[in-house]
């Protein structure tokens, strides 16, 4: 099953097939959402209470989706958009003040998303694997959207982007977040699903079927890839239509 089919709600249910997308690479920029340390720490298991280790054995599958699928996917998409010179930028959750009074209410409720991550502090960097390079531009927000909590909207403006392919975390809350808001500002959003992960992979495959169609599409990097027309450390040929179009914009 191909993207176009996939992840289908009730609501797409029998819809037509979308149009095959235009991703022209000097108006698409790839943000990755909130891929930080925070997110990836463990305790040692032999530490934990009984009730303690139930909670980390749930998030095991997680732990291994991220280190084995999304981080080192999310890489080599970064990897190959800083070769052929597409725009690169990432988001991460953060509070400019020590004790977090900055932070939006949903980041101030009790429980999973009550974190206290200020700006400087180790916790709150995004990890060494999708580390920015250069110039590459990284906002910190302090609401669940990235558009919605930072300056990113005049950023992609003022870059002159039209499409904002989204990977990170949590599918189910800061991507979907993004997504939602960035559709409502008539951006052309694509998740990347293999680029994604949520708490489990019921909320995450979920939650994809919830945006897809609607505020975004939902595409494999691989589909990604052949789509835009981009692969291997030797990037596409030089003679390519592509290369063309970005070299004349």
């Amino acid at each position: 099953m191909n993207w176009k089919k996939s992840f289908r709600s009730i609501y797409y249910d029998g819809a037509p097939e979308p149009a095959d997308l235009d991703l022209v690479w000097a108006e698409t920029a790839l943000l990755v959402i909130d891929v930080q340390k925070t997110y990836l720490a463990r305790p040692d298991p032999a530490s934990l209470s009984a009730e303690e280790r139930r909670r980390y054995d749930a998030w095991t599958p997680f732990h291994r989706r991220m280190h084995e699928t999304v981080i080192p996917r999310t890489a080599h998409l970064l990897d190959l958009f800083r070769r052929n010179g597409i725009e690169r930028l990432f988001a991460r959750i953060a509070c400019h003040t020590k004790d977090g009074r900055d932070r939006s209410l949903s980041q101030k409720m009790p429980g999973w998303n009550n974190l206290l991550l200020p700006k400087d502090e180790d916790s709150s960097q995004l990890v060494p694997e999708l580390a920015p390079m250069g110039d590459e531009i990284v906002v910190t927000k302090t609401t669940d959207s990235a558009l919605t909590g930072t300056n990113l909207r005049l950023i992609l403006h003022n870059l002159g982007i039209k499409n904002v392919i989204c990977a990170g975390i949590f599918t189910d809350q800061c991507v979907s977040s993004t997504v939602r808001s960035l559709a409502d500002e008539s951006y052309n959003v694509i998740v990347v699903e293999d680029c994604c992960a949520a708490g489990s992979d019921e909320l995450h495959r979920k939650e994809l079927e919830i945006i897809n169609m609607i505020y975004c599409h939902v595409v494999s990097s691989a589909e990604l890839m052949a789509m835009m027309n981009i692969a291997g450390k030797e990037g596409v040929k030089s003679g390519s239509p592509k290369v063309k179009q970005l070299q004349s914009s």
